[in-house]
């Protein structure tokens, strides 16, 4: 009863956690293979493979980092502040997310200096994206958490579907990294359609937070089912032998694979949900990494695309990666583990009251 209590209560919910770990993980393998692989290599399945798994980590983070910023709108509601202070506090996230966005381009670039280009401090990361969609999203923030639900699906929805109509238009007259941040590119993470993700994490945090603890799993189940109607739905339209646009780029902003990627994110994190309230597992390596998620890709990217193992950049074939990927996530897991066996000696320093203990805190 008490692992149970665990998934539903506590300073953060352990599915969201677990499924934000396993992100980590498919990312880490993605990166590693795509900075080590042999060039003619990256034609064959398993760096195929890898790239197109490689492609859901981002939606992945985007959607959790939705839910945890309605989580800080639903409690910001739940206080009584005014829809002043409700704004103001989503735009304090939104500002923490670019500053670390900001600093993140700035010690890459430190650490990669002379070569490293000036324009590289400009680069629109997911960090990026993910500030820029709060700064935007954040008068939601005055609307009840019920509201939330139906709003920011709809929002999610209108992103992805003017996700190819935007990249047709003519931004030549605007500033470059302006640009970046809205239209759809190969080179970042842009609003479009990238935004979309965090708008239907919000929609799906709001639900978490409408609904009883006690009808918590009935919800995942639902979010299960839809997860997989919209997996299918999406394999349906991107095999249509027409389409509504006169220009999309199936991989790069394309509805149907942002809808195929959140099918996918919905059904990994019901299934994280089910997994996690069993209660069968204790320690999880991917619930490890999750809780520190920030950290392990701020050290991994230095990592990967640093200097320190420049030696073997396009280098090695599939069995060296594979060996450098299962070395670096247990490296990975070392640091996290560093990073957090002091938190409970800390926690329980604290004390808290069991009205304190029992409100996840979303963030």
């Amino acid at each position: 009863m008490a692992e149970q209590k665990a998934v539903k209560t506590g300073d953060r919910l352990a599915f969201i956690d677990w499924t934000r770990g396993l992100a980590a993980v498919i990312m880490l393998q993605g990166h590693t293979f795509h900075s080590f692989t042999r060039p003619d290599l990256r034609d064959k399945n398993p760096y195929t493979l890898s790239q197109f798994a490689g492609g859901l980590p981002p939606a992945i983070f985007l959607l959790l980092t939705g839910i945890t910023f309605a989580f800080l709108m639903n409690s910001q509601e739940s206080k009584g502040a005014s829809n002043k202070g409700r704004i103001i506090a989503a735009l304090k996230r939104s500002r923490y997310l670019f500053l670390l966005a900001f600093l993140f381009r700035l010690q890459l670039y430190v650490f990669g200096y002379p070569t490293s280009p000036a324009s590289e401090l400009l680069r629109v990361d997911i960090l990026n994206c993910m500030g820029m969609a709060m700064l935007i999203f954040a008068p939601m923030a005055v609307f009840t958490t019920l509201e939330r639900v139906r709003l920011c699906t709809v929002l999610g929805m209108v992103i992805a579907a003017l996700s190819p109509v935007v990249r047709t238009i003519d931004f030549s007259g605007l500033p470059p990294f302006l640009t970046a941040y809205f239209v759809p590119s190969y080179a970042g993470f842009p609003f479009f359609p990238w935004a979309a993700f965090l708008a239907f994490g919000m929609a799906m945090g709001s639900a978490i937070r409408v609904a009883k603890p006690e009808n918590l799993e009935r919800v995942m189940g639902w979010t299960l089912g839809v997860g997989l109607g919209l997996t299918v739905t999406a394999y349906q339209l991107a095999n249509l032998p027409y389409s509504l646009y006169s220009n999309v780029d199936f991989w790069l902003d394309s509805p149907a694979l942002t809808t195929f990627k959140l099918g996918s994110v919905l059904c990994i994190l019901s299934v994280a949900y089910l997994w996690m309230k069993t209660g069968v597992v204790r320690w999880s390596l991917c619930r490890q990494l999750g809780v520190t998620s920030l950290l392990v890709y701020w050290v991994h990217i230095e990592l990967v695309y640093g200097r320190w193992f420049g030696i073997f950049k396009e280098k090695l074939d599939v069995g060296q990666v594979v060996t450098f990927t299962i070395l670096l996530i247990g490296l990975m897991v070392l640091i996290s583990v560093l990073r957090t066996r002091r938190r409970p000696l800390r926690a329980s320093l604290r004390s808290p009251s069991p009205v304190q203990a029992g409100s996840p805190s979303g963030g």
